[in-house]
């Protein structure tokens, strides 16, 4: 979800790999071990959650996660719990990564060494004040300052152990320390109204003749209002601290008034401190990345230049190769290259062009590919994109019995445990290894067309290339869609998405020689037994006959490179788009802790109540999306896609709930509330993706509940009253390969940005005589240049594009800065990230100046 801004969208999106903890201290008692898991949080609001490690004070988790951030956030949070099935699970520790602080670590390995959970330090949230210094004459004719304080609201407040009612204390700190006065307790709310005015007495009594506000500067320093919120407890341990927020009664200056918008911020109580590594460390790699987004017409001259790649000749001259050369990791370039040319229908063209250029440039048929190219990293993109439903339907059933029937399948002697036999252990790797194959080879007409589009283009340029190898036009296809695609969705199913978490070490094992034994069998070598370094590996080949799997894997090829197109759509069996995932569930984890749940209103006319919501399974297939009291039992209803009319937010004052939306029907809407934002923002976009064919979506709806006879947001009677807010969503999407073209565009105009040193090192490679006549200079050794002056052409146009790219940013960023308030609510005083762009714009315009 983009923040909309003047001409401008704002995304933020965040890639962690959860490594491993370490030291973690043991468990006060006989046993000494913990189960640990580690959670992900923005702020305090948990986003995803690793599995369980038992047993162990270092254990290791090996996760990825990736999500699009749809708030602003103060902190990127990360906990480590030492699960207890019978009574709540305690933390042991935490990092906390400040907003600002993320480029610091940005893309790097970094352990972090855990902090304390201390309550006070829990916060989150801003609140609204007004402060007004006034006189006031007495009735003896004095004059005496007094300080009103005006406690608006709050918004962001932590809901705690699944409530808020939050209220605030005021108090006046000084050399005579006033009593705190309350606010109302304001029930149900993480966004509290308050509006209530607080008098306190800031000066001793000062002669009528005195300049107004005419107070010591002394006794000024020494005054500061002190706001605390609380969230109100029934239980017998007290209030919960919410936060704080210290406000030096000097900011009034000469006017004597102050409106601001505040962060609240940690008690400073000064708990205890802890050594270095005392609770243990936690390695992460966080890649946090903030795209400002343009009109699209800002980025015209780039996207044709990379759009022309393509066409180019010779195609490494094109803009998009070009781009591959000057990052310093392929992948980096491969992501959004890919992105954008599948957008725009152009990725067919464009990866058989610098594939054709990349085989015509190998010596050896057996070396085709082998390395990280940019063809082989934008064709490992394009597969994961365009072929996650076809390896999911291929693969996952399989894996999903791998990882729950535990088999032994190890086959090395030395690693062999006592209780195992090896040739039953060989035999149940045999079978998996057959049933796995089996899946593959006859999934050919499943391949997805941009796939087999592709194969077809590589076997073509291989066989025109070395015509003396007759495999050779195999061994192009099966480098990719064995080697890349399939053997490491075997061998690390979590991050192709098949499972949602890494395998056991047990499990993972197995999946490595099944991984290996597949990869082997459709590289169709020469001597295949040869590939193998371990003796038992080779002892295991011996099991397959060869030319039965060479021939079906030579059919598989044939099929999924020829030049025939299958139609999609004649496949009825629905498509699996999303249903529940490991994470945390508001109340309770299903029996297994298997699911995610969310929350549905009950249809019934009953008065809304805290019973009317109840947990429910929910999966969304292409035909219909329904939901179940559990994972695996029937469906308790069923909606199919051309009803749902719309899938749009709920307000949050509808119920007093987070995360809310609704999906609207002909005849009524289902409310349902998602277990955070993250999730809430995902079912939102695929729903409202999936329904936007339907030619019955409406216009306009209901943004509250109808409640009580009314719309809460119109107040219209009738519940069947046309909506009273345009609905969000645009032109029919697809599902499968969802691109936002413009943001693409960004993303490749940043990476041109940050590697401009080495765009001009080209451009000085193009125009020097030794790239035309004498030896290659050793500075431009490791560019691709097959023709100087159509590279050069290219870089003089894409430099051109890059500068005029920046210039539009530096002016939106000057606009901003002269309009943006420090203590708005968008920035409210204590925000870090923009007292540091506020610095950066003041040093910039310093120096320009």
């Amino acid at each position: 979800m983009a923040v909309e801004e003047e001409g401008l969208r704002v995304f933020q999106s965040v890639k962690i790999k959860i490594g491993e903890a370490k030291n973690i201290p043991p468990y006060p008692g006989p046993n000494k071990m913990r189960d640990c898991y580690c959670t992900v949080n923005l702020d305090q609001e948990e986003v995803f959650r690793t599995k369980t490690i038992e047993k162990s004070l270092c254990p290791f988790y090996g996760e990825d996660f990736y999500c699009e951030i749809p708030r602003s956030f103060r902190h990127l949070s990360f906990y480590i719990f030492d699960r207890d099935v019978f009574r709540r699970d305690s933390s042991i520790g935490k990092v906390a990564v400040k907003k600002e602080d993320l480029q610091k670590y940005h893309g790097k390995d970094h352990w972090f060494p855990l902090q304390p959970v201390c309550a006070d330090s829990e916060v989150q949230g801003k609140v609204h004040l007004e402060l007004r210094l006034s006189e006031v004459i007495t009735d003896s004719g004095v004059v005496c300052h007094k300080l009103a304080t005006r406690v608006l609201e709050c918004q962001d407040l932590p809901i705690v152990n699944g409530q808020c009612d939050p209220y605030a204390a005021v108090s006046l700190l000084g050399p005579s320390r006033s009593e705190a006065k309350k606010t109302k307790v304001k029930r149900k709310t993480n966004n509290p109204q308050f509006d209530e005015v607080f008098f306190f007495e800031v000066t001793r009594p000062l002669s009528y003749t005195k300049r107004h506000f005419d107070v010591e500067e002394d006794d000024v320093d020494k005054l500061a209002l002190k706001v605390d919120l609380w969230n109100a407890s029934n239980l017998k341990f007290g209030d919960e601290f919410l936060g704080e927020v210290r406000v030096q009664l000097k900011v009034l200056g000469q006017s004597g008034v102050h409106d601001a918008w505040y962060f609240l911020q940690p008690r400073d109580n000064g708990h205890k401190s802890v050594k270095a590594d005392e609770l243990g460390s936690l390695r992460l790699n966080i890649v946090y990345t903030e795209d400002h987004v343009f009109l699209t017409e800002h980025y015209n001259p780039l996207r044709d230049l990379l759009l022309q790649s393509a066409h180019a000749e010779p195609v490494s001259a094109s803009a998009a190769h070009i781009l591959g050369e000057a990052c310093r990791e392929k992948q980096e370039a491969a992501v959004p290259l890919v992105r954008l040319f599948l957008h725009y229908g152009k990725i067919v063209p464009f990866l058989s062009a610098i594939a054709h250029a990349e085989i015509n440039r190998t010596q050896d048929p057996n070396t085709i590919f082998r390395g990280n190219s940019l063809t082989s990293k934008c064709i490992d993109e394009t597969m994961k994109l365009a072929g996650m439903h076809y390896l999911r339907v291929t693969l996952k059933p399989i894996i999903d019995e791998i990882c729950s029937d535990h088999k032994p399948c190890e086959i090395d002697p030395v690693k062999l445990k006592e209780s195992e036999n090896l040739d039953t252990n060989r035999e149940n790797l045999r079978q998996y290894v057959d049933r796995i194959f089996s899946a593959i080879t006859s999934s050919g007409v499943s391949c997805p067309t941009v796939m087999c589009d592709i194969f077809f283009s590589l076997r073509e340029s291989a066989a025109s290339r070395f015509q003396v190898d007759p495999d050779v036009r195999y061994t192009a296809v099966s480098s990719f869609i064995f080697l890349r695609f399939f053997a490491p969705a075997i061998l690390s199913p979590s991050l192709f998405h098949l499972r949602p978490h890494h395998p056991d070490p047990c499990t993972s094992r197995t999946l490595t020689l099944i991984s290996k034994t597949i990869q082997t069998l459709g590289s169709l070598a020469k001597s295949k037994s040869a590939n193998f370094k371990e003796s038992y590996m080779a002892a295991f080949y011996d099991y397959f006959n060869e030319q039965k799997y060479a021939d079906a894997v030579k059919n598989f090829l044939d099929l999924i490179s020829s030049s025939a197109r299958w139609d999609q759509k004649s496949i009825e069996t629905p498509i699996m788009l999303k249903e529940g995932s490991v994470k945390l569930v508001i109340k309770s984890f299903d029996a297994k802790g298997s699911g995610r749940f969310m929350i549905k209103r009950a249809q019934g006319r009953n008065r809304f109540g805290l019973k009317n919501f109840k947990k429910r399974w929910f999966r969304l297939t292409n035909h219909e999306f329904t939901y179940h009291k559990t994972k695996g039992e029937g469906a308790l209803c069923s909606i199919p896609i051309e009803n749902i009319l719309a899938v749009e937010r709920l307000e949050e004052e509808s119920f007093k709930m987070k995360n809310m939306f609704q999906v609207i029907q002909p005849e009524r809407a289902l409310y349902i509330q998602a277990n955070n934002c993250v999730e809430a923002r995902d079912w939102i976009d695929i729903l409202t993706k999936v329904s936007q064919c339907n030619r019955k979506r409406l216009s306009t709806f209901h943004p509250s509940a109808f409640l009580n006879g009314h719309w809460l947001c119109c107040k219209l009677s009738a519940d069947a009253a046309p909506g009273c807010t345009p609905c969000t969503g645009g032109l029919p999407a697809n599902i499968q390969l969802d691109v936002d073209g413009d943001r693409e565009t960004e993303r490749i105009y940043s990476l041109y940005s940050t590697y401009m040193s080495k765009l001009v090192k080209m451009q000085e490679a193009c125009g020097s005589k030794s790239v035309y006549d004498g030896p290659e200079q050793e500075e431009y050794s490791t560019f691709v240049i097959d023709d100087p002056q159509e590279t050069y052409k290219t870089l003089r146009l894409v430099i051109s594009a890059v500068q005029t790219l920046e210039q539009q940013h530096t002016q939106y960023k000057r606009d901003k800065f002269r309009k943006t308030k420090y203590g708005s609510q968008e920035h409210p005083i204590g925000d870090q990230s923009f007292q540091c762009y506020v610095r950066q714009q003041s040093e910039s315009s310093t120096y320009s100046i």
